[in-house]
Order: structure tokens, then sequence, then C-alpha cells
């Protein structure tokens, strides 16, 4: 996560929104439905999961595979998911702040805190 840290310029949650929207409103076909989008998400996913596997599981590449990149991998994920909240009007930054207190408050005796 470190090396994520190293650009000048930090794009917020709004701002990747409003980006993804830009994007999508250049074609007439606009945003998928929220379900054609999740399948789409799955897609996006089952690729994610089969380089982690590649690379921490059981599974490895065959010697003619190129490794994805796992960063990638995860954009394009978090690209879908972008797509759905932007067509349901989702400001993913407010439910952010939301989920991020819900698990303050419900697991901040969960697990060991590091010393």
């Amino acid at each position: 996560m470190h090396h994520v840290c190293r650009r000048l310029s930090v794009v917020r949650m709004r701002e990747m929104q409003q980006q993804v929207d830009e994007w999508i409103g250049r074609f007439e076909e606009g945003y998928w439905p929220p379900l054609a989008n999740l399948a789409r998400l799955t897609e996006e996913v089952g690729e994610l999961v089969r380089e982690l596997n590649h690379r921490f599981g059981p599974k490895k590449k065959k010697p003619t595979e190129v490794a994805a990149s796992l960063g990638e991998e995860l954009a394009d994920c978090l690209f879908v998911l972008i797509c759905i909240a932007n067509s349901l009007d989702i400001d993913l930054e407010a439910a952010f702040s939301e989920v991020m207190s819900k698990y303050r408050s419900r697991d901040a005796d969960r697990w060991k805190p590091k010393r």
C-alpha cells in the first residue's frame, strides 16, 4: 500500500465517480443495468481471483502465461463498482464513511490491537 502513496496527487472517490461518469457519458449506451454490471463485476473479480490463485494459491501459471497486474485487476473491479454506484446515484464517499464508522464501533474490540 505504501507504494501507492508515492503519487503526488490523490484522487478522491467523488472524483473517481465523476471520471467514470464522464467516460460512460461519451457513449449512447450509457450505464448498463445493475444486474448486467453485477455480472461484469463477477467477471472482473474472477480475473482477480485467478491471478491471486496463481501467485499465492496452488494453481500456478503455465510457463506461457503472462502475469497480470494485481493493481489493474483491483482497479477493474473498482471501475465496475463505481459504474453500479453511479447508475444508482450512490455517493461512495459518504457510503464508505458510514461503513468505516460501523466497523470502528462494531469491531473495535474484535481483534487484538498492535502494540
